[in-house]
């Protein structure tokens, strides 16, 4: 079953065609990568799909639906959560706070609470609840806002760039973490790194000046010729 797709996806800034007609299509409970060189059209790509990109043409589809006109807020409703490439926490509130304001978004009541204390021990911020977000280091800032998206327990979860900032452990953490999502929800992410592309994903889809370029498991991405003059810097 197909959760998320795109049709003739494109988006035009004045002349700078960013992204051109993108065919797209993620199955439920996948973790899907897309990686490319920088400005290969990945984050706008991913703005249209989570709804902060208005498209130039083309539609997205979610579980279905047709989802071209619904605003941001309104696809958070229906299960998607998106992590921003810079983090967007709430500098002056506490750790815990900054996650229950996410889970607020599709939770009520005591689910809310539950949801809490299950995305940080995931992220492993368990023992700094109190703590203002703006004091943690920025590795950590990174593991709260992705925490602030488990919590929405989404169907879809958009990942952007999540390991920029971690330390070599907190990268392994978030691989384990991936790893254990893994048929819970289906994901989506973003990723310069490709060790955790190459760990995590089950299949990767290359962008390069705004159209896929390639698709396939991490492998094939990774003899592929094409992707390796592209983008992996060989060939």
């Amino acid at each position: 079953m197909t959760l998320l797709s795109t049709r003739g996806l494109s988006k035009s800034f004045g002349g700078l065609h960013a992204v051109t007609n993108v065919d797209f299509d993620l199955p439920k409970g996948e973790i899907r990568a897309l990686i490319g060189p920088n400005g290969a059209g990945k984050t706008t790509l991913v703005g249209m799909i989570c709804g902060r990109i208005a498209p130039t043409s083309g539609t997205v589809s979610f579980d279905g639906v047709d989802i071209t006109a619904l605003p941001a807020h309104k696809r958070i409703m229906l299960g998607m959560a998106y992590t921003f490439q810079i983090t967007s926490v709430f500098p002056r509130l506490p750790v815990a706070e900054n996650v229950a304001l996410a889970a607020r978004r599709r939770l009520h009541g005591q689910e809310v609470d539950a949801a809490v204390s299950e995305a940080l021990d995931r992220v492993g911020l368990t023992e700094a609840p109190d703590e203002e977000a703006g004091n943690l280091s920025y590795g950590h800032q990174r593991l709260l806002e992705i925490a602030m998206g488990l919590a929405q327990r989404p169907r879809l979860l958009i990942l952007d760039e999540p390991t920029q900032g971690l330390s070599e452990g907190e990268i392994d953490g978030f691989k384990a973490l991936i790893r254990d999502l893994a048929g819970e929800t289906t994901i989506l992410l973003i990723e310069h790194n490709m060790k955790v592309v190459m760990e995590t994903a089950d299949r990767v889809t290359v962008l390069n000046f705004g159209e896929v370029l390639a698709e396939g498991t991490p492998q094939e991405i990774h003899e592929n010729d094409a992707v390796q003059a592209a983008y992996l810097g060989t060939g």
